[in-house]
């Protein structure tokens, strides 16, 4: 990143960001539904952080709708944000040559709206996998089909690998249309990494792929759930990495130039190098 650069009176370099949220994901019901398993924490350079909770409503918890609308207000802000997200951004590049996308995120996004329209009201992931609604039979995926990312981790699921344990499938296939609202909502002003390129503009806010796994076992859990623990964990590394210099590094994984290509295609998990 440019702002790697600038450093401090002390010598160390100067934190990028003024803000970090982390979220874990559900793709658990409808929009509109409060879910137990959607959860938001927030740090600062200052502060360790803290739960975020939704605006006063009859729901308890976060809907996907009012996470994306709450993102859109904090990403409009004049404060340099990072934000991790615990699901996929993309698909693999598999998915692309069988329905013949284009290798572009945007167009990506749009197309896979169409077809899993999972942003509307009363609408489950389930229902556009058993037919009722959608189109989910003219862009299907298989299991076998893996990531660059998730090969690298090592234990990453397929973003096809429906209803088994620590399945993100589900949660990707719920999310990826509130990413294009935060897109199109938000235009140029946010970097979503690394498909606007893997170079941040100085003093941009950026949204990223996170996986809690890589992490969650270096913080203690001090009682909370583990989507509680897994945001929590998410929010505390990347603004760990951030204040000890090494989230530059993380920004620029190590892979050759073809391996590069096709992960600018299917995404990259931040902290996988």
């Amino acid at each position: 990143m440019k702002s790697e650069v600038v450093k401090n009176r002390s010598g160390q370099k100067a934190p990028a960001f003024d803000r970090y949220i982390g979220i874990d994901y559900s793709g658990a019901e409808v929009i509109s539904a409060s879910l137990k398993g959607l959860r938001v924490y927030q740090a600062d350079r200052e502060s360790q952080p803290i739960e975020v909770h939704p605006p006063p409503s009859p729901r308890k918890y976060w809907t996907r709708q009012g996470l994306a609308e709450w993102l859109v207000e904090r990403l409009s802000e004049d404060r340099t944000t990072l934000v991790g997200i615990d699901h996929a951004f993309s698909f693999p590049l598999r998915y692309f040559e069988v329905h013949h996308i284009p290798p572009d995120w945007s167009v990506f996004l749009a197309d896979f709206q169409r077809h899993w329209p999972t942003d509307r009201d009363n609408t489950y992931v389930d229902f556009i996998r058993n037919g009722t609604c959608g189109n989910a039979e003219a862009r299907s995926g298989n299991p076998r089909w893996r990531r660059l990312t998730e090969i690298r981790t090592g234990t990453a699921k397929s973003v096809f690998h429906f209803d088994v344990p620590g399945s993100v499938a589900k949660s990707t296939h719920a999310g990826l249309p509130w990413l294009r609202y935060l897109r199109l909502k938000l235009g140029v002003g946010v970097h979503f990494w690394p498909f606007d390129g893997w170079e941040v503009p100085d003093g941009r806010s950026v949204v990223a792929e996170a996986y809690p796994a890589l992490w969650s076992r270096t913080f203690l859990r001090e009682g909370r759930t583990a989507d509680q623990h897994d945001a929590f964990s998410v929010a505390a590394w990347l603004r760990r990495a951030d204040l000890d210099g090494t989230l530059a590094e993380f920004f620029k994984p190590e892979m050759n130039p073809p391996e590069r290509a096709i992960a600018r295609v299917e995404g990259w998990i931040l902290g996988v190098k």
